[in-house]
């Protein structure tokens, strides 16, 4: 696994101090192997400092200013990464810090500190520590996460986006193939933006119809059609106030292109067998799964509603684009359906895992939940071999090469699963070798390969 990236912020580098708060770029390299850690020292934040997000900051609070004074910017610049708080004993109040944790703080110290104090604060805020960032950004602005696990730059960029367009009113096009979760981005985007009290309703434009899609949409009057005894509200209607979001949004007929049209022109809209016109305060989200400029440039699909739906737009990366989330997935899937099928912990060998970043996911995140649904059902072995997970279509064997973002991942879970081990069994090697098949010896080559100190479990089974 890379190492992690932790920036020491110091905005008063040459302020003295009598503690040892000034030793915390040693302090860390000390508690950890050579290869671990990356750490840079910084006194300003500058406006190419987004770009690369570290892991973590440690922060050292500035002398008679309020710490969140320097948070504010240091969250705007990095949303992501944990922030440790190296407070010196005269620096700050408790009220101060009680605004920091309010404004982004996740934990601090006070110099002059024990070093062990301080290793542990570090340890359980690095990445494999802590929630993942995707994890970390969701959290820090309210999003809902199901779907939306893992760490790489694809869904991270996803996310960010989300940010951008949720503080708008605008329409949004939301592109992805299928089974990626598009819903769920609409839906993280209205439950950040203004319209968050305010009813989503989720349409799906292919499931029904012409007329009767129209019908759900737009309502009816009374005696619009043989069946029509009473008056109805359509969805739009319903939506007052909120979000409609039209998945499929590229099986809408031409007459429903149209109507849809003049709705987003003039936010407004006529219910079947009516000769009112009426109004709704309505974000409109819609998503699809094929290319909507091509249908234009085909003269399948009206090119004034694509500008008019296109304000906004986001594109939800395939699985196959982020290989490396694949098993921070596997194991948010296998822990949901174990617990709702009364078993114990599931988990993945690592021949499975190998079998499952060979696989190209057409399906997507989808066809992962599927896959893992299934094996939770029909397989009673608390670990899931290669055999376990049905492919459609593919052949595979062990020892297959693969490429570098897929043994990144496998790097990956290999340090989960032996950091998993030693907190199961307290930190005994013997124990945790036993438990994974393997000799001591072997076991112990694995610890020192990931850079993993077994003495920071005694005491935790």
């Amino acid at each position: 696994m890379a190492a992690a990236q932790v920036v020491v912020f110091d905005p008063e580098a040459e302020r003295g101090c009598p503690g040892n708060c000034r030793r915390i770029e040693s302090l860390a390299h000390e508690a950890f192997a050579s290869d671990a850690l990356k750490i840079a020292t910084i006194d300003r934040l500058t406006a190419q400092s987004g770009a690369h997000e570290p892991d973590l900051v440690v922060l050292r609070a500035p002398a008679g200013r309020p710490l969140a004074d320097v948070l504010r910017p240091l969250r705007q610049a990095w949303r992501c990464a944990a922030v440790l708080g190296a407070v010196c004993n005269v620096s700050q109040d408790v009220s101060g810090l009680l605004d920091s944790l309010r404004h982004g703080l996740d934990d601090f110290f006070c110099c002059p500190f024990p070093q062990f104090d301080f290793i542990t604060r570090l340890r359980r805020l690095l990445p494999d520590q802590r929630a993942s960032r995707a994890e970390r950004l969701a959290l820090s602005v309210g999003l809902k996460l199901d779907m939306l696990v893992g760490e790489s730059k694809p869904l991270l960029q996803s996310l960010a986006r989300v940010l951008k367009v949720a503080g708008s009113d605008a329409t949004v096009l939301i592109g992805g193939e299928t089974g990626v979760g598009k819903e769920l981005f609409a839906r993280a985007i209205h439950y950040n933006g203004t319209r968050k009290s305010r009813p989503f309703i989720p349409v799906n434009c292919s499931a029904l119809p012409d007329h009767l899609l129209e019908n759900e949409l737009f309502g009816h009057a009374k005696g619009a059609y043989t069946d029509a005894s009473t008056s109805e509200k359509g969805l739009l209607a319903e939506a007052q106030g909120g979000s409609a979001f039209l998945d499929e949004v590229d099986t809408l007929s031409s007459s429903s292109q149209a109507k849809l049209l003049r709705f987003l022109q003039d936010r407004e809209y006529r219910p079947l067998g009516s000769s009112k016109t009426l109004t709704a305060d309505v974000r409109v989200i819609a998503a699809s799964n094929v290319a909507l400029r091509e249908m234009v440039a085909q003269r399948r699909f009206r090119e004034d509603l694509f500008h008019r739906l296109n304000i906004l737009s986001l594109h939800v990366p395939p699985l196959r684009e982020r290989t490396t989330d694949i098993p921070l997935l596997a194991n948010h899937f296998l822990n949901r359906y174990a617990s709702q099928y009364g078993r114990g912990e599931v988990r993945l060998s690592p021949a499975a895992l190998r079998k499952m970043l060979s696989y190209p996911w057409p399906g997507n995140v989808r066809e992962l939940e599927g896959l893992l649904h299934r094996a939770v059902v029909c397989c009673a072995s608390e670990t899931l071999d290669a055999a376990d997970i049905e492919l459609p279509g593919m052949e595979w064997a062990e020892g297959a090469p693969s490429p570098r973002p897929k043994d990144e991942a496998m790097v990956g879970f290999e340090r989960t699963y032996v950091v998993n081990l030693l907190a199961e069994y307290g930190g005994n090697v013997s124990r945790a070798a036993d438990a994974a098949g393997r000799d001591r010896r072997t076991f112990q080559r694995l610890i020192r390969k990931h850079g993993i100190d077994r003495l920071a479990f005694h005491n935790l089974a």
